[in-house]
């Protein structure tokens, strides 16, 4: 083997070495990158020669920059992603609806309808006051403004729930058309025996906040593609994508296919969050409502409309109310104006109150369901305080997952300065004596020179 041989062995060492150093010194300079992925370089034995029945060693060469990555980890972190900004959606829509309902309190239709039916008790004591009669009144008028208001202001969430999950089906697509993007890009270094770790940090990190909002499912290709499904439905590989939209069919919200009729199954991701509340919760909870106020007006309704009025003639036949209609609670407009048209005389005569003691007693009277109106409204009022808390702990629990998933995958991935740094003395060490190995082979070559 002449001075030629180690002069390429020492050549090829330098190259390899300063190559070494640049990836250490990429990953010190990333180190507070959260999306960046430790890269390490993976250093070989160039393939030997064979020379006169000798194999001579030919030194050394950087066999490649491999990406440091657990697919595991990754796959659990996408995962539990899905389900835990799911439950942290609901849990914020679930105390938006908390604060509307502003149960316990003064102002709650729990205390509104005692206040209510308290008032006809307050009025049997003396059936002919005038100022009894208006409180009656007044109590009514309070509870038909909440229950208004508690349907308009669940209407206004389900109209911004619509726009944001318009806005992140947006994102959804967004997303989509950048992971294509560089999936191309990622296949192009790939077919040129490049090494595309940047890019492929690049493109898990959009496949996470993906999974943010939508569940997923990814394969990767020989290619080095990135497949993705959402809710078991195509939504991009190397050379197509998906565009999605967001739906309203048969007051359900739901992510479709652009210009089809085919819709995603959502199960995690914050659309699934918006989804469920949007289209299951708030419609039971205004369901029950409904329920419940429909009950109120027939059961006041059947009792008022018997009785008679203190007017001369007294009347009878009268509705309290002329109804619970789209969400609102709407009074008779003639007992607004004349409180002399409330009828709780069983007999026509002014001192009778028989009725006004049976309008009293319906609160405590199993009228629905089998249950009485309070114990109804408290039931469905403890069925948004569980709906908020289960919301809760399952983010939470979800959380703990993810910090620990976190703190796996950064033992793994993530940057160790200490570790860089003793990577670079020995990277650089090494280069210090190919250096040396060069200069030692030019001195011998100089002694032959001088030789000749």
């Amino acid at each position: 083997m002449g001075l030629s041989k180690v002069f390429d062995i020492s050549r090829r060492s330098l190259t390899t070495y300063q190559n070494a150093m640049n990836v250490s010194s990429h990953n010190i300079a990333n180190a507070s990158n959260k999306n960046y992925s430790r890269q390490r370089a993976i250093i070989q034995t160039e393939t030997p020669e064979v020379t006169s029945n000798f194999v001579w060693g030919s030194g050394i060469r950087l066999d490649d920059v491999q990406r440091v990555r657990d697919d595991l980890i990754d796959k659990q972190i996408l995962f539990n992603q899905q389900s835990y900004t799911s439950n942290q959606k609901q849990s914020l829509l679930l105390g938006q609806i908390e604060m509307v309902f502003s149960e316990p309190s003064d102002i709650g239709i729990s205390n509104l309808m005692n206040q209510f039916f308290n008032s006809w008790n307050e009025l049997a004591v003396t059936p002919n006051s005038i100022p009894l009669r208006n409180n009656v009144v007044y109590s009514a008028q309070n509870l038909a403004a909440k229950i208004g208001s508690i349907n308009n202001d669940l209407d206004i969430i389900k109209s911004d729930m619509f726009q944001e999950f318009k806005e992140k089906t947006n994102a959804v697509n967004e997303y989509l058309t950048q992971i294509r993007e560089l999936n191309t890009k990622i296949y192009e270094s790939t077919a040129v025996n490049r090494t595309p770790n940047d890019l492929s940090d690049t493109r898990d990190m959009l496949v996470e906040e993906l999974s943010k909002l939508v569940n997923l499912n990814v394969t990767y290709d020989t290619s080095g593609n990135a497949n993705i499904s959402i809710g078991g439905v195509f939504a991009v590989d190397g050379s197509s994508v998906t565009k999605f939209e967001a739906v309203v069919d048969d007051g359900k919200l739901k992510l479709g296919i652009a210009n089809t009729d085919t819709t995603v199954s959502l199960k995690g991701g914050e659309l699934a969050g918006i989804s469920d509340t949007y289209s299951n919760k708030i419609p039971n909870y205004q369901t029950r409502l409904d329920n419940l106020f429909t009950q109120i007006v027939a059961s006041v309704n059947t009792i008022h409309s018997s009785g008679y009025s203190l007017e001369e003639p007294p009347q009878t036949g009268i509705n309290f109310f002329d109804g619970y209609i789209n969400g609102k609670l709407v009074l008779n407009e003639a007992i607004v104006n004349d409180p002399n048209k409330i009828a709780v005389s069983a007999d026509g005569t002014k001192g009778n109150a028989e009725l006004a003691l049976q309008l009293g007693e319906l609160n405590s009277q199993k009228v629905i369901e089998g249950t009485t109106l309070a114990a109804y409204y408290n039931s469905l009022i403890s069925t948004v305080g569980n709906d908020k808390l289960a919301s809760d702990r399952m983010t939470e629990a979800n959380s703990m997952v993810l910090e620990q998933l976190d703190l796996q995958r950064s033992s793994v991935s993530g940057v160790s300065i200490d570790e860089e740094m003793t990577d670079i003395i020995k990277f650089q060490r090494a280069y210090g004596a190919s250096a040396k190995l060069i200069k030692i082979a030019d001195e011998m070559l100089e002694t032959i020179m001088n030789l000749i």
